[in-house]
């Protein structure tokens, strides 16, 4: 079974699976992803794979947040550590670019940044480098699994800032 198979039937436990989109061109990164949806980067709700003592750890954060070391390190106890590009399908259960917070390896934790809470509808990848999940936040939280909602993440203040003149 491949990576967007194992996706949709997770998200069929939620009754979600309807909602994974298969896209004709690539969603691989946040640009090509909101290209490809039609939507604003910051929708993307990006997926970011980081290794702690030997096991990984996603955190989804909006499309136009950057990871704050200082939080990041304040909250998780060690300085962020990214996989590197061949270890993050062995860390994950996904290759890059499909990299999502549904059906990952066993043992992997999920932590949602705050950065999306400004949004109604946020779309995670949905196991591939061509799919998208459209889902709200509470869809997201549920189907997610999150261990919790954290604050690691910075530049998107800034950004939802300039939007609201």
């Amino acid at each position: 079974m491949n990576s967007v198979e194992r996706v949709t039937r997770y998200l069929a436990c939620f009754g979600l699976e309807n909602r994974l989109i298969t896209l004709a061109s690539s969603s691989a990164t946040v640009a090509l992803a909101a290209q490809a949806l039609g939507c604003e980067p910051a929708l993307i709700a990006k997926t970011l794979s980081f290794e702690l003592d030997g096991k990984a750890v996603l955190l989804v954060a909006a499309g136009d947040a950057k990871v704050d070391n200082k939080k990041f390190k304040a909250f998780f106890g060690i300085k962020p550590k990214m996989p590197s590009f061949e270890e993050v399908e062995q860390l994950t259960g996904f290759q890059p670019g499909g990299v999502c917070p549904f059906a990952a390896k066993e043992g992997v934790k999920i932590y949602l940044d705050i950065s999306l809470k400004r949004f109604e509808t946020v779309y995670p990848a949905g196991g591939s480098g061509n799919t998208a999940v459209r889902l709200n936040l509470a869809e997201l939280e549920k189907a997610s699994q999150a261990e919790q909602w954290v604050d690691v993440c910075k530049g998107w203040q800034e950004e939802a800032a300039a939007a609201e003149k």
